[in-house]
């Protein structure tokens, strides 16, 4: 009975950490941390350390083709990576100094999402997450910030408080100002990896950053979310996706 109880106290001191851990700051505010799969924090990463180059993609990139190509060793599955590389493609059209890598967006569906994988999720034949990704409530408790509803409930199902929504956990409120069509339909939906990427694109070139910079990139990242311990897991998995992009021709 004295070890059931001791497993039981241990048990809620776990439940406990974790949901601390989902409530970790920022806008958008990452509430669901996935694993990172299995890349450890770096300890060469810190505030300002540049991420390596990646070499853009062409404007006529065969996003399909590429994504095929690449998904294997980035092990990053082909239809979100092709979000990425279309996200990439149309921000540096748009914001061209920016110079945002796919990487980067890799990184942080990665830290986010699991690239759209959390909890079994699944993209499906419209690049949708299924089932729909939706963080805690921000409601104060559990150690989270206390952030009010912002849309009543319309994307994250919360008339009360706001939860960040999608494969690259965007508030809300700030999805109503960054949210993309990345896919072209006319709708953006968070939940729909083509418009979560652009959108997720835009916030980190706002403000004319540019993300080739060390500052720049982790200007951007620290604005998606307030953490420099987030920053450098983005970090340590943009430079792994780096890698292997430098390692298999377009």
């Amino acid at each position: 009975m004295r070890n059931q109880t001791l497993l039981l106290c241990i048990s809620g001191i776990v439940l406990l950490m974790i949901v601390a851990a989902m409530a970790t700051g920022g806008s958008p505010r990452r509430s669901s941390p996935p694993p990172t799969g299995g890349l450890g924090v770096s300890g060469d990463a810190s505030r300002d350390t540049p991420l390596p180059s990646v070499a853009p993609l062409p404007a006529d990139t065969d996003v399909i083709a590429w994504a095929e190509n690449n998904a294997g060793r980035a092990d990053i599955p082909e239809r979100t990576l092709q979000a990425y590389a279309r996200a990439e493609i149309a921000q540096r059209r748009s914001t061209p100094d920016c110079g945002l890598s796919w990487v980067t967006l890799a990184g942080i569906g990665s830290v986010e999402s699991h690239h759209a994988t959390y909890r079994g999720a699944d993209l499906d034949g419209g690049g949708r997450v299924d089932p729909p990704i939706i963080g805690v409530s921000l409601d104060g408790s559990g150690g989270t910030a206390a952030i009010g509803d912002s849309d009543g409930g319309r994307l994250d199902g919360d008339p009360d408080a706001d939860r960040a929504v999608g494969p690259m956990q965007f508030l809300p409120s700030t999805w109503a100002t960054y949210g993309g069509d990345g896919n072209g339909d006319g709708v953006r939906d968070p939940q729909q990896i083509d418009d979560a990427a652009l959108g997720a694109a835009d916030y980190l070139c706002a403000g004319g950053r540019d993300t080739t910079s060390g500052s720049g990139w982790w200007s951007g990242v620290l604005a998606y979310n307030a953490s420099e311990d987030y920053a450098r897991e983005v970090w340590t998995a943009a430079d792994s996706y780096a890698t292997a992009g430098r390692a298999v021709a377009s």
